[in-house]
Parts: structure tokens; sequence; C-alpha cells
């Protein structure tokens, strides 16, 4: 019966486009939802429709025929039956995310004819602004707020088509296999914006934009500042798989600028283009077996050869996010004596005596975490960063940005549990009641709500600062502060996490399925904890930069 319909669908689409191995393209999509209104049902004729081998269900006012799917339906073809002939909105809901039904456009065969108007029930337009409370910055629903400009709307849209047409898709395949992203997916987030966007104001832009890559929103390389690049963090981040979100460079975006900042002309000519296309890939490599947050401590070395042309580098990093498939990486040294004075950066390129082994940590695989391993690497003396003895300088450089993003990559993920946490108690029924109105979770939802709001306010305070202070998120004065924020955002997002698990149950604890997002987000947490500054070492830092500006004659 679907035979007529195979002309209108080469019309619509080109010969040439086939069906993305990434899901379905958008002319895809429209060719599948023009179809399925194109019937409309009556309830009479959805209830004969009951048998085994003819069945069809209503959700949302759409029909699908599920006969051949019943087979393969996780749970069973019997549930199936169950609800054979019935509109099984109410329950579909109860089982799965909306995002399910994405993958089978295919099997509609019409529209209710008794269903609410479409309008009512279709799903957001792609990049639309959400109404479900708590589910964008306040300031996208409705909030006065001085932050932010249409611009910053327009980055937000933009960025959100993005992450819906492109990520959304291979998201949780991509985290649940542990597959790292391959070179065009790379190539895609450099040309679309989505890295030198989240590398923030800086030179690079001007640079991205002459080498044709889109800034999100077409906001000008001169008009953007820290608030589009924080949405650009927060957006991608909502996609609440913590592994696939790193392998989507948690590695490059602390470790491009890097070279951009301290690398010599001539490197940056040479490497500047290829990072920003991401035809080449970088990784930041600090951490050790030896050193974490004492980064004085690190041991791995690195020796002149004797014609001077060559450093020879011999160690072991740890923990190196997106390591495995990074073909550069900004590697800190010892090139002097111990302590700090004693510390270098250079650019390693992937080459013999670099070997790389994949770190199973908490998330996923897919982001790369690796072992790195120097064994009499060979880099030439132009890979040196800035000069001999200047590298603890500019990790310390690079670190309050890097924890800046830290904190909007879990506030992101904390959004997108909360909104997530929303909608559920607005479809899960218990003892006979919504979630929603039992007391003791509107108590749970408000005290999570409370949470993230108290941490994006504190944010965007941040932010404002860097936007209005010389060098942006660099130099001691916004040391502390940065810090701070980023220890309340962990020890808010303990909270948050605790009270969305305790929301979902089982689901807030299982990786696929409707508490996927907060199953992750839960996970993160304790991630953002440790890395990029534990929060024991922010909480001392804050209060040490503190202490710098106490008055001498302060008394009680």
């Amino acid at each position: 019966r679907n035979k007529p319909h195979i002309e209108i669908l080469r019309i619509l689409l080109p010969r040439a486009q086939a069906p993305s191995p990434r899901g379905p393209t958008v002319a895809h999509r429209r060719f599948n939802l023009d179809w399925s209104i194109m019937k409309l049902v009556t309830q009479a004729e959805l209830a004969q429709h009951i048998v085994q081998n003819d069945m069809w269900m209503a959700i949302d006012g759409d029909i699908y025929d599920v006969s051949k799917f019943a087979k393969m339906h996780p749970g069973g073809a019997q549930i199936l039956e169950q609800f054979a002939g019935h509109d099984a909105t109410t329950e579909f809901y109860e089982l799965h995310r909306r995002d399910v039904l994405k993958k089978y456009e295919r099997l509609k065969v019409g529209r209710l004819q008794s269903s609410e108007s479409k309008k009512e029930n279709e799903r957001l337009a792609v990049g639309e602004i959400s109404a479900v409370p708590f589910a964008e910055v306040p300031a996208f629903q409705g909030q006065h707020s001085p932050y932010y400009q249409d611009s910053h709307k327009n980055l937000l849209v933009a960025i959100r088509r993005f992450v819906q047409t492109e990520l959304e898709p291979i998201a949780e395949s991509s985290d649940l296999s542990g597959k790292y992203p391959d070179l065009e997916l790379r190539q895609r987030l450099g040309m679309s914006g989505a890295l030198v966007g989240r590398m923030g104001p800086g030179p690079w832009l001007k640079e991205a934009v002459n080498l044709g890559i889109a800034i999100p929103g077409g906001v000008a390389p001169d008009e953007f500042d820290y608030f589009h690049e924080m949405l650009v963090h927060q957006e991608i981040s909502r996609l609440g798989r913590p592994g696939f979100i790193d392998s989507l460079g948690a590695g490059y975006l602390i470790s491009a600028p890097a070279v951009f900042n301290f690398a010599s002309e001539a490197l940056k000519q040479k490497l500047g283009p290829p990072l920003l296309r991401a035809d080449k890939w970088s990784a930041l490599a600090i951490s050790e077996p030896f050193a974490g947050s004492d980064v004085a401590a690190l041991k791995c070395t690195a020796e002149k050869t004797p014609d001077g042309k060559f450093y020879l580098v011999n160690g072991i990093k740890k923990w190196i996010t997106e390591g495995m498939y990074a073909d550069y990486f900004v590697t800190a040294v010892r090139t002097g004596g111990t302590g700090a004075s004693g510390i270098s950066m250079l650019l390693v390129e992937r080459s013999p005596g670099l070997e790389t082994k994949q770190i199973k940590t908490t998330y996923s695989t897919c982001c790369g975490t690796a072992l790195v391993i120097y064994h009499n690497v060979k880099v030439p003396v132009e890979n040196l960063m800035g000069k001999e003895g200047e590298g603890f300088k500019q990790i310390m450089y690079n670190f309050n940005h890097e924890r800046w993003l830290i904190a909007n990559n879990l506030i992101g993920q904390a959004r997108a549990a909360v909104a997530d946490t929303f909608m559920w108690t607005q479809q899960r029924s218990i003892f006979g009641k919504r979630l929603i109105d039992q007391p003791v979770i509107r108590n749970k939802l408000a005290s999570a709500a409370a949470s993230l709001e108290s941490i994006q306010t504190f944010i965007e305070t941040v932010t404002y600062d860097m936007c209005k202070t010389k060098g942006g998120a660099v130099g001691q004065r916004l040391a502390g502060p940065i810090a701070l924020l980023k220890y309340q955002s962990t020890r808010m997002a303990w909270a948050i996490a605790d009270d969305c698990v305790q929301i979902f149950g089982g689901r807030g604890i299982t990786r696929t399925g409707m508490g996927a997002k907060v199953e992750g987000f839960k996970n993160y947490t304790k991630y953002a904890a440790v890395y990029g500054g534990s929060e024991e070492i922010m909480a001392d830092l804050a209060v040490k930069q503190a202490m710098k500006s106490y008055p001498a004659h302060a008394r009680l």
C-alpha cells in the first residue's frame, strides 16, 4: 500500500541523497510527517486493527502500524497486543522518551480524526525555545536580564539546531558503544563553529571566518562575548551524555587556545588553520600518575639533543581527555630543576615513541581518555611554547577559563536533568496520582530548581566580570571567583543529581531510556568535582586569593 508514495519520495529527495547513517535527514523527516497526515482515521477504524498481524495504535494522535514491529519490540509483542486498537499515549510516555518516536516515523499510517489539532501535539520545531519550567536559561523564558541581546538568542537557536540535527541522533549509540568521533564528525564540529564558539573571544574568531567557518547565529567576531560562548557550552552539554560530550572537544578546548596564545608565529601559521577546521585535533597533557593537582611536582622530562635541534621527551601522562585520537599534545615537561620554575610547555606531535592506551573510567570510552607514554619522542625545539621555565605560568593562565568551561558543562547537564525530571513528574503516575501531585516530589523539584538557578546566576555574574576585564578570564583577580564558582557548582550539582535520581527511581540509574540524562549527569558531577582542580583545591584557592586583599587593620 506504500508503493504510490515511492514516486513522491523520489521527487522530494534528490536521487543521490541516501538516508544518512547518522539518522534521517530533514528532508526524510519532512516526507514522513507529510505522508503521516494524509489519512484521517476514525476511532472505530482504529479499533478494528487489533489482531496479531494487523495492529494499529495511536500516540499523540498519530496512528502507527506496529504489526511487523511487534516481533522486534524490546518488551515483546504481548504489550503491543494489549494496546492495539487504542490510544496508548499515556502508557507510552510512562515508558519512553518522545525521541523514540523519531526512529519509527516510517510506521505512521495516518492521523486520529478525533485527536487534538496537530499544532497542539507536534514537538518543538528544531532549535525552538522550550516553555517547560527551568528548561532554559531564565532570560529566554521571560526573565529581564542585562546580559543577553538578540545576537545571543540567534546563536542559541543556531547551535541548538546543530545539536539536534547532527549530535542528538548519534549521542546514545556513540556513548554506549564507546566509539571515538570520526574525522568527518570532528570536521563538522569545526566548520559549524561548534569548536571556535567554545574557545571564547579572541583573534581566532576572525581567522575562523576567513577560513569559511560559520560562527553560530552569524555573530560577528567583534561582537562575540563570553555569554555567547557560555550558551554554546551549555547547549552542547544538554545532550546529557558526559562521555560523548567530552568527545566533542573537552581536550581540544583546553589545548588549542594554548597554541594560539603561546606558540611561535610560525607554529600558529602552520597549525592554526587545521586546528580551527578540525583537520587536526589536540589534547592537553599535564596530569601524571605522580602529579595531579600538584602540577609543580610533575616528572615528565624534555632534554635537548647534543645538536640543540630537538628535545627528547620521556615520561607518562594520565587521564588525558581525547588523548586516544589527538594528533598533537600540549605537554607540560620538566626542562629545568625541581619546582614550578623548571616547567616548560611543548607541542608534541603524535610520532614514533609516543604511545596512547585507553583508560576506562566511570563514563564512556568514546572521549578517548588516555594514558600517554613518551619514550625518547623527538620534538623540534621550535615547538617550545614561549620560553623554557614559563610552563607553570602558562598552565595557570589556562586554568581560569578551563574551570569556567567545566562549570558551564555541569550547569548545561544539570538543566537538562531538571527539565527531564519536571516532565517526568507530569507523565508518571503512582499511587493513583501523577508524581507532580505528590507534595514530597514538588519539594524535591523546588530544591533542584533553586540549586540550578543559584549557580546559573553565579556564573552569569562571573561571566559579566570576564567580559569587562582586560584579558577576560586570565589574571589573578578572577582566579578566586572562578575557583569558588567551580566549587559551588559541583556542590550544588550533587544536590540536584540526588533529587533528580530519587524522582526518577530506577530509571535515574539506567544509561538508556527516560532517565538517561539524569544518570549521565549523576556520573559527571563527580568528574567535575575532580578534574580541572578538585573541590578541596578550589575552596582553598578561593580563600587564599581572598586573603591577599584582606585589610591589614580589619578587626571585629
